[in-house]
Order: C-alpha cells, then structure tokens, then sequence
C-alpha cells in the first residue's frame, strides 16, 4: 500500500471493473448505469495528479498556484459543456479578501498578578494570529475562567452560571464536553459560537486553553504552522470583514506552560479544571489575575474566486431548485519544511475531492436526458482559512438562494484500503440520511456513526455553511472498518492523520485503494442523482437540532 499514486492506480484496473460492474447491476436506468460505469480511474488520477503537483504550490489562498488550479477546473468544466455559474457570463465568483499577518513585532501577553509583570514567551506560552480590523490593538482587563464557554440550554449546561465577564477577558476551553450529542458538541465547538456568547455576556477579550485531549491530539508545533501563515477573512458589501467583532481587542492561544501559568493561585489548579472539562461539568469562577495583551498586524487587499458550473434540470418545474456539489480547491500553500519539504500538495485534502465533483459532472453531462433538478458544481476557495469561500457563496449565490436545496460536499475521502462502509457527516439530521443509505446499499457499502465526534468534522469543512443557511447538507467519510481482513483500518487511518494530513507528506505518494476511491465517486453520483430526481425537496427531521437552529433556507 505504499506503491506511488499512478502505479496503484493501474495495478488494481482488475478490482475497479468489478466495481463498475456491481455498481450498475440493479434497477438503475440503463443510461444511469452507463453514466455511472463512465467514471473512470484514469480521469480520477489524472485530476489529482495535476492538481496536487509541486508546480501548483500547494493552492495557497490568493497564490498564483490557486489560480492555476481554479483556471483547471473551469477549463474541465466548460469541456464538459456546463454553464457558466459565476460572474459576467463565466466560471468565477470572486471573494474579496483582507489578509493579514502579525507584523514583525509580533504580540505579547502579560499577566498582572498583584501588580506584578509575567510576561508569556511567545510562541512558548502562547500564540496568536492578527486582529483582522486594526493595525495595533491593545486591552488589560481581568480574567474570568469559563469551562468551554458554553451554553446551551437545550441540554441543561451553562459553563458561565452566574460568572460576571462584563469587561473581563474570558479564559475557555477549546471544543465543547464529549457528553454532547455529536454534531451538538460540533457546533459549541465553534470559535464564532463562542465568541458571540462571549460578547453577548460583554466580554472583551479571549484566552483559549488545550484540554489534556486536546494536547494529546493537537500538537503545538501544529498549531504555530498555522498562525505563522496569513489569515484571511471575506469582505462584505461594505468592505468590512465579515463577523469580526469590534469590541473583542484581544485573543491568545495559551499552551500548557501559558495555561499553568495563568491559573497559578486559582481557586483550583488548571490540571483540576482540565479534568472537570473532560468529565463535563459546568464551571467558572474569576481568576486572580489580569492579562495585557498587544498585537499588532500588517494589512492587505487580496481576491480569489470559487468556480462555479451548473447543469440545468430538465423539470420545468424543478429545474429553479439546484442541489450543490461542493469541494474545496485550496490548500495550504507553502510552509516552513518538513524534513526539506515546505509544499503542502494536498493530494487527498483536496484534490481528491475535486477529481471526484469533476467526474461525477463529467457522469451526469453524458446523460441523454439531464436530471429533473438543476445541478451546481463548485470548486471552493479558502476553505483551510475558515470555509471563506463557502461561505461566501452560500451567503451570496449565483442561483437564487431560496431555490438551493442541498449540498453535497466532497472532502479528503481517505481510499486507504478496501473500503466497506461509511459515515454521512449531516445525514442524521434531514431527509438526504435515507438517500445516502439507499444509494449506499446499492454499491454494497454499509453505513457508521462518527468515529471522530472528537474532531467535530461536521462544522469543520464546506458543507457547514450551507447548513447554516438552513440548507441540509451532507458530506461522506470512509467508515474505518476495512474490507480485507488483513488490513486494520482504524489503525491505517490514525496513522495517516497523525502524520501525514495537512503536512507535504500529503503529496502524489500516498496510497490509494482505486476500487474504493471510484465507488466514492459513484456514491456520490447516485446521491446526487437522487436528490435531483426526488418530487419533494430535502427537508429537516421534524425537531432536528440543526434545522430549528438555523431554520429554513434564506429567501
């Protein structure tokens, strides 16, 4: 399994004509069946091959190497023969962008602590990113210690109680408590979600902690990669960046060190506090302690575009209804090496991606009949930035807004091995759960629960900012159980995001199970296939936390 990406591809030729054959047996239309045994290994690898080559410099936000990705794709697109879904009669939807970058100063944190000075080293004890709204921001205030920074009433915790933070700078946990519901415990775990109770409770200024699991999952080193690269936020029409409040002056990011420090001569010790967390509880109280902290940040203008094809429905009636296939185009671009290595190519996350939204709009362009609901493909920009370039889009369409009814979103489908099941990131919560498992069944694949809930996946790629425009979404995982029984699929997994994901290790060399990358491909194919022939549209399960959250589609 170790073999370079094209000598797997063509070594396991035998296994994927067998997979294109059992994927088109049953009651599928026999022009259905044929679009569907058309998605060819060969295409899948060859999109990947060029997408994740050094010459394209990982994709980075507002690069060159982007652009060249994002022309590719739109090249692929018109070939293919759909519209146009951008701006001015093309492929493209640009988003404009505020980049910046802490200045060479960097920033400092300060703990006063009866009237004495502790200054945190940076990048030892704490890290930060730029204040996207001012050059230079400064605040001193006390600190107040508020568990996750939760609340959530629907579920019987409140981690401020009847903490004061008015005027305060907040110390939080990152992540939310395990006891959650999992995609409830994904969507407190939120930095936006935070921030607003935040300032909803007069905060003015955040300090976010590792839990003891998060220093087991999250290595620091990891992190500072991060925040060393620029940040970017979308503008809205009035050029401001969006959801970037003015009254939050200050936020760090506290390791261990940073952490133990600021709780020295707390009520309770930060170990203490870190188990409370991991058990669940409700907790907060004032620290004895204040922070000053300083940043100062280096501002530009910069553009990139999402691109954007569409497929028109045949159904007069339903061809103003679009259900969405999304998949982020960017990368990481280029950081400090790795064992001589700084381009993060990105092969699986997410080339692969993109090569499967490419052939399944390759599949359904070949049908003699198009399907009755309008088909939109979108190649997404930013997405490692914080889903910008969805997010964008879902805020501000090139189809009608009310007439988007699903997203289908493709992200870093890990085909690791022999894949026998999978996970539906989204599909508990509305009616798209059934027609992932229907279509699932009919290629002989079973389906999992989240085996990461942990990771909150679900609010962490494209797909979330469609849910939170009140459209039901879905996004597909492989399940970690593997179909040969010599190989431990956990275990290959683990491996895999442990050391290699969102590092240049995910380049051309990883291995790739081909039979099980192709039936991703049709699954996803099938699932759109039948959403857009379905009479009703996808709704919200009746009392489904998501859908009475963020309600119906915007009109």
């Amino acid at each position: 399994m170790r073999l370079p990406l094209a000598v797997l591809f063509a070594a396991l030729s035998v296994g994927v004509l067998a997979s294109r054959a059992s994927a088109a047996a049953g009651d599928l239309p026999p022009e259905v069946a044929a679009a569907l045994s058309g998605i060819r290994p060969e295409a899948l690898r060859a999109h990947v091959r060029f997408l994740g080559d050094d010459l394209l410099e990982g994709r980075g936000t507002a690069t060159r190497g982007y652009d060249l990705a994002a022309a590719y794709v739109a090249a692929q697109l018109e070939a293919m023969g759909l519209e146009p879904g951008g701006e001015r009669g093309g492929y493209f939807q640009t988003v404009p962008l505020r980049s910046a970058r802490l200045a060479s100063d960097g920033g400092a944190v300060t703990l006063v602590r009866e009237g004495k000075e502790e200054p945190l080293a940076f990048e030892t004890d704490f890290a930060m990113g730029p204040d996207y709204l001012r050059d230079d921001a400064a605040i001193e205030a006390p600190v107040a210690f508020v568990g996750f920074g939760v609340t959530a009433p629907e579920l019987g915790h409140d981690d401020y109680g009847s903490t004061d933070v008015r005027g305060k700078v907040v110390a939080v946990f990152r992540g939310a408590p395990a006891s959650f519901p999992a995609d409830q415990r994904a969507y407190y775990s939120s930095g936006s979600v935070k921030m607003r109770n935040a300032l909803a409770r007069g905060a003015v200024g955040i300090l976010r902690l590792p839990t003891p699991s998060d220093e087991k999952r999250v290595r620091w080193e990891l992190a500072l990669r991060y925040l060393r690269l620029p940040g970017y936020r979308w503008l809205d029409a009035q050029g401001r960046p969006y959801d970037e409040p003015e009254a939050i002056r200050g936020a760090a990011l506290l390791s261990r060190s940073g952490a133990e420090a600021l709780f020295r001569g707390a009520p309770r010790s930060f170990d203490e506090v870190g188990q409370a967390a991991e058990a669940g509880r409700p907790q907060s109280f004032p620290l004895p302690v204040a922070a000053r902290m300083r940043r100062s940040s280096v501002h530009a203008s910069a553009r990139t575009a999402n691109v954007v094809g569409v497929l028109r429905g045949s159904d007069p009636l339903l061809a103003g209804e679009y259900v969405v296939f999304s998949a982020h185009l960017d990368h990481l671009g280029i950081t400090d090496p790795v064992e001589g290595d700084g381009i993060h190519n990105g092969a699986y996350d997410n080339a692969s991606g993109v090569s499967a939204m490419l052939e399944v709009a390759r599949a359904f362009a070949a049908l003699p009949r198009r399907p009755r609901r309008s088909l939109v493909f979108l190649a997404v920009a930013a997405e490692e930035k914080g889903l910008l370039g969805a997010e964008f889009f879902a805020r501000n369409p090139t189809v009608p807004a009310a007439g988007i009814v699903a997203d289908v979103n493709l992200d870093m489908f890990l085909a690791l091995y022999p894949i026998r099941d999978v996970v539906a990131f989204g599909g508990p919560h509305s009616s798209l759960g059934p027609v992932v498992e229907r279509e699932a069944r009919r290629l002989g694949l079973g389906m999992s629960p989240d085996p990461f809930p942990e990771e909150v996946i679900f609010i962490r790629s494209d797909q979330y900012a469609f849910v939170e425009r009140g459209v039901p979404a879905v996004m597909l995982s492989p399940g970690l159980q593997s179909a040969d029984p010599n190989q431990d699929g956990a275990a290959l997994t683990h491996a895999w995001l442990r050391s290699v994901y969102h590092s240049p290790k995910d380049d051309l060399s990883q291995p790739v199970h081909e039979p099980s990358a192709v039936k991703a491909a049709q699954l996803h194919f099938l699932i759109g296939y039948d959403l857009a022939q379905a009479d009703a549209r996808p709704a919200w399960n009746p009392g489904d936390f998501f859908g009475e959250m963020f309600g119906k589609p915007t009109r």
